[in-house]
């Protein structure tokens, strides 16, 4: 489509007709996502606020689109790369954020950890010296102040801000763990998000990233899980995937957004969930 007709296409935004209006939104949509610039080039363009928030909307859904495809791509094809998946969880509310932004940034909090890293100290020592830099050098901490904010889901926001959720905090902290060599890994606790340093048939112990990295025991979530009167899982005790942490960001997300009454965002990230469901999705909401 020439520039010429687009520009045509969009000045029926105006039109008085709520027909035609409905006819011009799906045919640009039917362009696909190619079309999101010169929807933004429109939109700075344009004076009129009702047409300007119909282009908004229609960059909106195209861009939900796109990342429930890309959602879609990651967890066929590249689930491994678990910073990937938190950034397209961010480009949810960031559609502009570059993915490289977050590897650089990530780059930078594991350079600062290398720089006073032993490799051969002993895995509680190691675990210590990546809690000073984390929580004193970094000032890393749990945003207990706004617990529900959906900027916790979100870890540009996190990085940022060096204020996230248990889910957000453990992922930073593990991904740079993990840059080091140390065998961290995420456990789906009930009502809270840890990591475990488990090598094979050695150590295995458990870290409250939410409480300035915390170690415990198997016996402390053997006290937790019976204040909580559940039955013990194995589950809870051992690794998950980087699937499972981006469902349960999802989740987190989902609830963020229940509670602070956005809930046309809330269901379009039950949709995304639903993107990466595996099964019932019943099971993840």
């Amino acid at each position: 489509m020439k520039d010429s007709e687009f520009k045509a296409l969009v000045s029926l935004l105006d039109d008085e007709d709520s027909q035609i209006i409905n006819h011009v939104e799906d045919k640009i949509k039917s362009l696909g996502q190619e079309i999101i610039p010169y929807l933004e080039t429109e939109w700075e363009s344009n004076l009129n606020p009702s047409v300007q928030r119909r282009i908004e909307d229609l960059i909106h859904v195209l861009q939900f689109e796109l990342l429930q495809e890309r959602l879609t791509e990651w967890y066929e094809t590249d689930s491994d790369d678990l910073l990937k998946g938190l950034w397209l969880i961010a480009t949810y509310q960031y559609p502009d954020l570059e993915f490289v932004k977050l590897k650089q940034d990530l780059e930078q909090i594991y350079y600062e950890a290398w720089l006073e890293f032993k490799p051969d100290a002993h895995p509680i020592d190691q675990v210590k010296l990546l809690n000073s830099v984390l929580f004193n050098k970094l000032k890393f901490g749990a945003n207990t102040k706004n617990f529900h904010s959906p900027g916790n889901s979100m870890i540009n926001v996190v990085l940022d801000s060096k204020k996230g959720n248990p889910i957000s905090l453990c992922a930073i902290y593990m991904l740079v763990a993990q840059r080091l060599k140390m065998p961290v890994y995420g456990v789906n606790l009930p009502n809270l998000f840890i990591l475990t340093y488990k090598e094979e048939q050695h150590h295995q112990f458990y870290i409250n990233v939410f409480n300035r990295g915390l170690i415990f025991s198997r016996d402390d979530i053997d006290n937790y899980i019976a204040e909580l009167r559940i039955n013990p899982q194995e589950n809870f005790f051992q690794p998950c995937s980087n699937v499972d942490i981006i469902r349960r960001s999802l989740r987190n997300l989902m609830n963020a957004f229940e509670k602070i009454g956005e809930h046309s965002k809330t269901e379009e990230v039950k949709l995304l969930l639903r993107a990466i469901a595996g099964g019932d999705v019943n099971d993840l909401i």
